[in-house]
């Protein structure tokens, strides 16, 4: 029994109304080994990891776990079987401690009390594992991008899983933090650990991985172990991703004459910031880098109160009091939180009529069910979304859920667009990508951006 595969995957199948998402994949992971499930955005490999995370239910197929079949059909379930998943949307609480997002439903008790003093030092020496030093009884939103995924992967480590899943991890990570986890990787599979890393990165599974399956349209056609892949075979799984790296945004037109200033911000602070003073004019995209850039972006849309400063909007007002009134006003926010903008259980048209509801359409007591579908099939012809109207958005990948959060913000006709890592975890270049294109025609028709970062491995804080 121990020389068999940790989990074996067959025929797995899975589709959300029409659409296909899994169609007989299959996937062998071998005991203390990195598997490597690599495929563009869309492929299937978020949805495979929700499977396995007792998410998702198959349509059909079988899953055997240390050599038993097994059923999944709840995230307890998944557990049981000594299964740890790091999904994409982690389901982090940014407003508790990092402690309590660690042991959340899983406190360890004495004499039926929960021991605190244990919780502290087990969390602190597998952060400092991580290379993640910060305070567990600091909230969790008061940390960047990149830490709060550290802490995810934290969170699965802490049950100690047999075979642990991860769905693109280091998607928020800057260079020095992905080295740090390859490292640890490395050291759980010497441990015994087994692991399936899900990566949009060709270069990233290469380094890291044993075997290698890549899925496309949701079958696997291609699984090898990664010493025996042929020059051919590499060349093929480059040409199913065109490059090794997400590609660069497209460069902007010149802009000609004179262009007016559309959001002006003198001295503006608040928590962390002080002094902060940019002009952005109708057309342009002002990027923001470094610790801090996203404390500006929640500032301008109303997420947190400013200490101090000036901001100057279209509409001739100041800052947003709320998120409600920055709507109402046309500011929009894309993040890639998806978990802050999307409502995965609702279908693709009430996610995109629900902005306008809100805010344009504040004042009436009336949903439209017609009105929303015509909403949807505009921005899904628009943007490309592989997928129905009716279809609940967290059935899309990354991309194409993306792809429904800026859907919904274009039906208002937003004035100024704050983007904060809108391309987290999703495939630029591939089929499903957010259509870079689209969103630049707009800036460049005259709507700013307050953040557009080239899709990259830098996270701003």
């Amino acid at each position: 029994m121990s020389d068999s595969p940790i989990l074996f995957v067959r025929t797995i199948a899975k589709r959300f109304g029409s659409t296909v998402v899994l169609e007989d994949m299959n996937l062998v992971v071998e005991r203390s080994s990195i598997h490597a499930l690599v495929g563009e955005s869309g492929a299937g490999k978020s949805t495979l990891t929700q499977v396995l995370a007792g998410i998702v239910r198959p349509d059909r197929g079988v899953i055997e776990f240390d050599g038993k079949t097994a059923t999944i059909d709840s995230p307890n379930a998944s557990r049981k079987l000594g299964i740890g998943v790091v999904l994409q949307q982690p389901g982090l609480f940014p407003e508790r401690p990092v402690l309590a997002n660690l042991f959340v439903n899983r406190e360890p008790v004495h004499n039926g009390l929960i021991s605190r003093r244990e919780m502290e030092a087990r969390s602190r020496d597998l952060l400092r594992q991580l290379g993640l030093d910060v305070d567990v009884h600091a909230p969790l939103g008061d940390l960047g991008s990149g830490q709060r995924q550290l802490v995810a992967i934290a969170r699965a480590l802490l049950e100690n899983p047999r075979l642990l899943v991860l769905d693109d991890p280091n998607s928020a990570l800057d260079q020095r933090q992905s080295e740090r986890l390859f490292a640890v990787l490395r050291g759980l599979k010497a441990r015994g650990m087994s692991m399936l890393y899900a990566s949009n990165r060709l270069a990233d599974a290469l380094a890291i991985a044993d075997q290698l399956t890549v899925i496309r349209n949701g079958r696997d056609v291609l699984s090898k172990a990664r010493q025996e892949l042929t020059a051919s075979e590499e060349a093929m799984i480059g040409q199913l991703r065109q490059s090794l790296f997400p590609l660069p945004l497209r460069a902007l037109p010149t802009l000609g004459g004179t262009l007016r200033p559309q959001v002006t911000i003198d001295g503006l602070g608040g928590g962390k910031l002080d002094g902060i003073s940019f002009t952005a004019r109708a057309g342009e995209i002002v990027g923001l880098a470094g610790s801090g850039a996203q404390d500006v972006l929640a500032l301008l849309f109303g997420q947190r109160k400013p200490r101090q400063g000036k901001v100057r909007f279209p509409d001739g007002d100041g800052l947003p009091r709320t998120q409600t009134e920055a709507a109402r006003r046309n500011i929009c926010m894309i993040s890639g939180e998806r978990a802050n903008g999307l409502m995965p259980d609702k279908s693709i048209a009430f996610n995109i009529a629900n902005v306008v509801v809100g805010a344009r359409d504040w004042g009436s007591h009336w949903y439209s069910p017609g009105a929303a579908l015509g909403r949807a099939a505009r921005q899904i012809e628009a943007l490309r979304i592989r997928s129905t109207p009716q279809i609940p958005a967290g059935s899309l990948s990354a991309g194409g859920q993306q792809k429904v959060i800026i859907a919904k913000w274009l039906e208002i006709g937003p004035q100024v667009v704050l983007l904060d890592e809108p391309a987290r975890g999703i495939d630029i270049g591939s089929n499903d990508d957010m259509d870079v294109d689209r969103l630049l025609k707009l800036i460049t028709a005259g709507m700013p951006a307050d953040e557009n970062r080239q899709p990259s491995r830098e996270s701003a804080a």
